[in-house]
């Protein structure tokens, strides 16, 4: 047993911790002492820097992972609507992405948007291409489709038209050009990347 002074306040034993560390990338236990860590390893090594005041817990082979801070979270949103939201991060062609998108507008209940939140780019897709708004409006005639792309721009079918009340009379906003191709394929392509919000719409 360490002295008070170098004992650790916490001591996490029996389990699987990621290090981040690509030299020694998973250890047993850690002790931690004024918020920091006082030693990673194993658990023979670790625990002898228990003090009588050394909180000790058991992990019974649990995994723990190192406290990520990120100064940008969407917590709130994405609880209200998980299950609202489609990712196509990740996904490898346009044709797999449209089926997603037809899948999810089948599960969504109206008057409910289905929501393409950011995070994936056309040069993932083997087509290298977005989805035309052709495309859209033919799998979610009915049902509001929000698609945004890479966060900085967005594409919102008919339906998502008609929820909001923009039509080929609606004012033109402040920086804001519209290609009006009224009444064929309406749909709306929105860039948010200038302040204030510019928007190119097709209705």
């Amino acid at each position: 047993m360490n002295g008070a002074s170098t004992a650790a306040d916490l001591i996490l034993h029996n389990g699987t911790v990621t290090t981040l560390d690509r030299s020694n990338p998973t250890a047993t236990a850690v002790a931690i002492r004024d918020g920091k860590f006082a030693r990673v390893g194993g658990d023979a090594d670790v625990m002898s820097l228990g003090g009588s005041a050394t909180r000790v817990i058991n992990l019974k082979g649990r995994r723990v992972l190192p406290g990520l801070i990120d100064n940008h979270l969407h917590i709130i949103r994405g609880g209200l609507n998980f299950n609202m939201e489609l990712r196509w991060d990740g996904v490898r062609s346009l044709a797999d992405a449209m089926e997603m998108l037809k899948r999810q507008i089948a599960v969504t209940p109206p008057p409910q948007w289905v929501r393409v939140v950011g995070g994936f780019t056309e040069h993932q897709f083997a087509e290298k291409r977005l989805p035309t708004l052709e495309e859209i409006n033919a799998v979610a005639p009915d049902t509001p489709v929000f698609l945004l792309h890479l966060y900085d721009r967005a594409l919102l079918n008919a339906a998502a038209l008609r929820a909001v009340g923009y039509t080929k009379d609606t004012p033109s906003q402040t920086r804001e050009s519209c290609t009006r191709r009224w009444p064929r394929d309406p749909g709306c392509r929105s860039s948010t990347s200038s302040i204030p919000r510019a928007t190119s719409c097709v209705i």
